[in-house]
C-alpha cells in the first residue's frame, strides 16, 4: 500500500479520505488503507464535505521535449518500452499512431501487453519471464532506450541484467508520472515526470525518417513471429496450440485473466492481445489472481467475453470463488492447467537439488465433478483436438464454466522439460 493509516477522530475522517485518494491517484497509482477502530463506526461530528477528488497530471516541458528529440534523432537502435499503470484507451491508440508512423519497435513490460496491439509490426514482444534472447540482447545493446510508465524493476530488467545499475550502458529516457520513480534505481539521462497522456500529446509533435528504424523493427518483429510460434511438447494436450487457437478465434475484446505460475508462460507467449483493457495478471506473482480476477471482470463488462487461465495450484487458492460467479451469473470460462504440479517450484528443486522432490506434487480434486456440484459447467481436455469441441460446449453453457487441461508434468516451460532441467543440474554436480 502507498499508505496505512489509522482514523481515531471522527471529525477527521473528510480530511484523512481526501487525503487517501490525493495518495492513491498522485503518480503511480496504488492501494491506500485507512483503519477504522470501532468506535469510530458509531461517532458522530459535523463536518463538511471535502471537494471530490481531481487528480493532477504533470506535463512535460519544452526543454525537455526538445532534448528527447535530440537524443532520439542521433539514435541508431532505439527502442520503445511501456508498461505500468494510469493509461487510457486513446492515449494507447494515439502513442501506437506514432510508433507506426516513426518506424520505432516497442515491447511490453511483464504483464502489461495490451498496452499495444500486439498484432502490430511494430510489436517485438514483452519484456519479462520468459523472454525471447534475441528481444532480451535487443534490449541491452539498444542506444536509446525510452521507457513510459514501467518502473524497470526486477521482472523487466530480468532481474537487472538488461539495464545496468546504477548507470545504464543505453541512453535511457525514464518517462513517469510519480517522480519518486525516476531514479530510484537507475540514473536516466533524461528524466521526464509526466502523466502518459500528457507526454504522448507533447510526442506527437516529433517525426523522424530514419529507413534503418524500419529495418530494425522488422528483423524484431519476424523473430517475434517465430519465437510466438507453438513448439511441440510432452504429452497429448499441446497447451501452446490451445492458447493459440483461443488467441486466433476469441473476439477482440474478450479479457483474459491469468493467475501465477509457470503455467503462464505459454500465455504469456502465445496469445495476442489487441486492445487496452484485455489483460489481467499479477505483476507481483500472487497464486490465485486470475479466477476471481475472470468473476470481477465479468460483473464489471458483463457484455464482454472473459475467460481466466489458471494452474491447478494456482486455481485451488481461490478455487470457492466459483460459487461466487454461479450465484452472480458470471458466465465465462476459466483453463485449468493440471499437471499436478506447483510448477515453478518443482523447476526450482530439480535445478537447485535435482531428483529431491519435497512439497510440491499435488492430489487434485476431479475438476470437472468439482464444477458441477457448485452448478457450473465442467470439461475435461486430454487431447488437442478435442479443445476445440470442448470449448465450444463450455463457451455456449450461459455460466461458469472449467475445462481441464491434462498437462504432461514434464512439459514445465515453452522452452524445456524438467526431465532437461534434471539432467543438467546432475551434470553439473559430478
Amino acid at each position: 500500500a502507498k499508505w496505512v493509516a489509522q482514523i481515531d477522530q471522527v471529525e477527521r475522517m473528510p480530511e484523512y479520505v481526501s487525503h487517501a485518494f490525493h495518495t492513491a491517484c498522485a503518480g503511480r497509482p496504488g492501494p491506500v488503507v485507512l483503519a477504522l477502530p470501532e468506535d469510530t463506526l458509531f461517532a458522530q461530528a459535523a463536518v463538511a464535505d471535502v471537494p471530490k477528488h481531481h487528480t493532477v497530471r504533470p506535463s512535460p516541458s519544452a526543454a525537455e521535449m526538445e532534448q528527447a528529440r535530440q537524443l532520439l534523432e542521433r539514435a541508431a537502435r532505439p527502442f520503445v518500452l511501456l508498461g505500468g499503470g494510469g493509461w487510457d484507451h486513446d492515449t494507447c491508440m494515439r502513442l501506437q499512431r506514432w510508433i507506426e508512423a516513426n518506424g520505432l519497435a516497442v515491447g511490453t513490460s511483464f504483464r502489461c501487453q495490451d498496452l499495444f496491439d500486439n498484432r502490430s509490426s511494430h510489436y517485438a514482444g514483452d519484456v519479462g519471464i520468459g523472454i525471447n534472447p534475441e528481444l532480451a540482447e535487443r534490449v541491452k545493446n539498444a542506444d536509446v532506450l525510452l521507457v513510459i510508465g514501467a518502473r524497470l524493476g526486477e521482472m523487466t530488467t530480468s532481474a537487472y541484467t538488461l539495464v545496468e545499475v546504477p548507470v545504464p550502458k543505453q541512453t535511457l529516457i525514464h518517462v513517469h508520472a510519480g517522480a519518486e520513480e525516476l531514479g530510484r534505481v537507475y540514473r536516466p539521462a533524461l528524466a521526464i515526470n509526466a502523466g502518459h497522456a500528457q507526454f504522448v500529446q507533447a510526442l506527437e509533435r516529433l517525426a523522424f525518417d530514419k529507413p534503418a528504424w524500419r529495418a530494425d523493427t522488422e528483423r524484431l518483429r519476424q523473430s517475434y513471429l517465430e519465437w510466438t510460434t507453438p513448439r511441440p511438447m510432452p504429452g497429448e494436450v499441446q497447451y501452446g496450440e490451445v492458447i493459440r487457437w483461443l488467441s486466433d478465434r476469441l473476439p477482440e475484446d474478450t479479457i483474459v485473466a491469468g493467475g501465477a505460475g509457470n503455467f503462464a508462460g505459454w500465455l504469456h507467449r502465445h496469445f495476442r492481445y489487441k486492445g487496452f483493457r484485455t489483460q489481467l495478471g499479477p505483476t507481483n506473482g500472487s497464486m490465485g489472481y486470475g479466477f476471481p480476477a475472470a468473476i470481477a471482470a465479468k460483473i464489471a463488462e458483463p457484455k464482454r467475453p472473459v475467460i481466466a487461465v489458471c494452474g491447478d495450484g494456482d486455481f485451488l487458492m481461490n478455487g470457492q470463488e466459483l460459487a461466487t460467479a454461479v450465484q452472480y451469473g458470471a458466465a465465462f470460462v476459466a483453463l485449468i492447467v493440471n499437471n499436478g504440479l506447483y510448477g515453478t517450484i518443482r523447476m526450482h528443486q530439480e535445478r537447485e537439488y535435482p531428483g529431491r522432490v519435497y512439497g510440491t506434487s499435488l492430489h487434485n480434486p476431479d475438476f470437472v465433478a468439482y464444477a458441477r456440484a457448485f452448478g457450473a459447467h465442467g470439461e475435461s481436455v486430454a487431447r488437442t483436438a478435442d479443445f476445440a469441441s470442448a470449448f465450444e460446449r463450455a463457451w455456449a453453457a450461459g455460466k461458469p464454466a472449467l475445462i481441464e487441461l491434462r498437462i504432461d508434468p514434464d512439459a514445465i516451460t515453452p522452452a524445456t522439460t524438467l526431465s532437461a532441467i534434471r539432467a543438467k543440474a546432475l551434470r553439473s554436480k559430478q
